[in-house]
């Protein structure tokens, strides 16, 4: 190898960056930030696959941490001469392995079952070859350095800075505006131009040889990347229809979540998915609706306000504009996509009933809760040749799409009814619409008459999970009333009905006996809603005694690792 790698060109008193070093710096700032998006990728990949974000997380960014040791010590066994042919084969094998692994783990999803076992190992590969970076680098650079310990500073202030700079990048770009699959080409590619630029710098230079054999791989290795960027859309489509039963007509990934419609034509079948989860079925919907919305409505001593936390398809609002005394109902959900496409697609908003058609989305981005503007709802009349003027004033509805919980947490004034419909708590983040300080939120924005209904997963297949979330309703101050009814599509499923006065008096009693619905339903009726209040025995008992709070989010264990077993 020329002199300059063995350090002969070193001037005494040289404290300012060479251009090799310069160049090196570059490529550890660049390979940081690659390597954290690729950490970042498989933990996100991890979570979305085998779900609970927290243990997928942890257990991804560890074992990457494991296999990194593993790589370091692997660099001591690299001849020195062959120190920058092993850094352009690193790169060209991330650009190749973080590129394809999504994909490829996603394929494995749909078609075998240890996908798990796909997933690790690219997260295993992926953690050797981020671990061999830093020391091959810093042994290239030794040869370009005055010292070890400004040699140590350049390379590991380049690598840590690069890893701030990726981590913003993941968050703020490629998780908000491309795919999974698509952030993971993107990185490949300038994986693999590092390799490039490092190939030419010191070919040019000399102080590698030219490669043929090398230069051919490199050429290769542009080919598939680009290739499986151009591609990776149509692979997703193709790949994510084997994950579901009927055809998919609608796939998208908002900032939040990734939304998922299928439609069966022969049965008009629709079903709408939060990553990956069922969360209604047009056949039997109307049995979860009917039961989270009437209930409430029907008991509540008074029903001018509602407020709907969740239910961003639309269906609750949907049940709630039925009552000709709600003058303003204020939806609250999360997702501008969410409710912009239960707005605007066809088969949602079918399903709906076009619940949103008059309303206007005011997008909530400041810290505040602002008045925002009010939009009338008006029903027409039944008759499809209706005159223009023949409609009815129903209610003013407000759609903001904020968190739920920062919401309760500004907003000022009183509800009649509260509905609570909020995807299950699989995730850290959706445990938190379950806690203690979440429902005392909801509490202290419940008049005093005021009856809330919150949907608390099934009593069957969860029944931890279930019985925990009425323990933390009434840790909140809550009286609750607890009910189930079969949701096909779900199997049994619960829900809580809560007040601040007591069920067992006899008022609440009475009002439950003499129940009437006075408004359409397709299959809730005053009997079924009493049947739905009694629990086979042992139903509603448990050996656990925790809440779920903040600081302590046991319904998220209960719901991971409890649940779902008799599926």
């Amino acid at each position: 190898m020329p002199s300059e790698l063995h350090g002969s060109v070193r001037a005494p008193g040289y404290s300012r960056l060479n251009p090799a070093s310069a160049l090196l710096c570059l490529c550890m700032f660049a390979s940081g930030a690659c390597g954290i998006i690729l950490e970042y990728i498989q933990a996100s990949l991890a979570s979305m696959i085998l779900g609970n974000a927290f243990e997928q997380w942890a257990m991804v960014i560890g074992l990457m941490m494991f296999w990194m040791g593993f790589g370091s010590l692997i660099q001591a066994r690299i001849p020195k001469e062959r120190l920058v042919y092993v850094f352009i084969g690193i790169e060209i094998a991330l650009a190749l392995l973080g590129g394809y692994s999504p994909t490829l783990t996603y394929l494995s999803y749909g078609y075998t079952g240890h996908y798990s076992l796909v997933l690790y190992f690219f997260v295993s590969m992926i953690g050797i070859l981020i671990g061999l970076e830093i020391p091959v680098i810093i042994r290239i650079n030794n040869d370009f350095s005055k010292e070890l310990s400004t040699n140590l500073g350049y390379i590991l202030s380049a690598d840590y800075i690069g890893s701030l700079a990726g981590a913003l990048v993941y968050v703020f770009i490629l998780l908000r505006f491309f795919p999974i699959t698509e952030a993971a080409f993107l990185t490949a590619g300038l994986n693999f131009f590092l390799a490039l630029i490092t190939f030419i710098y010191f070919t040019r230079k000399q102080i590698i040889r030219r490669n043929i054999p090398l230069l051919v791989i490199m050429v290769a290795t542009c080919v598939v990347v680009i290739f499986g960027y151009m591609n990776n859309r149509r692979w997703q489509v193709t790949n994510e229809q084997s994950l579901y039963d009927d055809p998919i007509v609608y796939s998208k990934t908002s900032q939040y979540q990734h939304i998922v419609i299928t439609h069966f034509k022969p049965l008009d079948e629709v079903r709408l998915f939060l990553n990956g989860n069922l969360q209604l079925c047009s056949t039997d919907e109307a049995r979860y609706h009917e039961s989270l919305v009437h209930p409430a409505m029907a008991l509540a001593q008074a029903r001018t306000r509602v407020l709907i936390l969740g239910g961003g398809d639309g269906c609750a609002l949907r049940e709630v504009l039925k009552y000709p005394d709600v003058e303003l109902i204020t939806l609250v959900d999360l997702d501008p996509a969410m409710t912009s496409l239960a707005a605007t697609h066809p088969l949602l908003s079918r399903l709906n009933n076009h619940a949103f058609d008059s309303a206007r989305v005011t997008t909530l981005t400041g810290p505040g809760i602002s008045p925002g503007e009010f939009r009338q709802i008006y029903q027409a009349a039944s008759d499809r040749k209706r005159k223009p003027d023949d409609v009815r004033h129903v209610a003013e509805v407000r759609v903001m799409n904020l968190d739920a919980d920062k919401f309760l947490e500004q907003v000022k004034g009183f509800w009649d009814v509260i509905i609570v419909d909020m995807p299950d708590p699989s995730t850290p983040e959706l445990s938190k619409l379950y806690s203690k300080e979440f429902y005392l939120k909801v509490y202290h924005r419940l008049s005093k008459n005021g009856i809330a209904s919150v949907q608390a997963t099934s009593p069957y297949l969860a029944k931890e999970s279930y019985l925990c979330i009425g323990r933390t309703l009434i840790s909140a101050g809550f009286f609750i009333l607890p009910y189930h009814e079969n949701v096909p599509s779900f199997g049994d499923w619960g829900w809580f009905l809560c007040t601040r006065k007591d069920w067992d008096n006899s008022l609440g009693k009475q009002r439950i006996s003499e129940l009437e619905f006075t408004v359409p339903t397709r299959f809730l009726t005053p009997e079924v809603f009493r049947s739905e209040l009694v629990f086979g025995k042992g139903m509603t008992q448990s050996r656990h005694t925790e809440i779920n709070t903040l600081l302590f989010p046991v319904l998220l264990s209960y719901y991971n690792h409890e649940s779902w077993l008799l599926e």
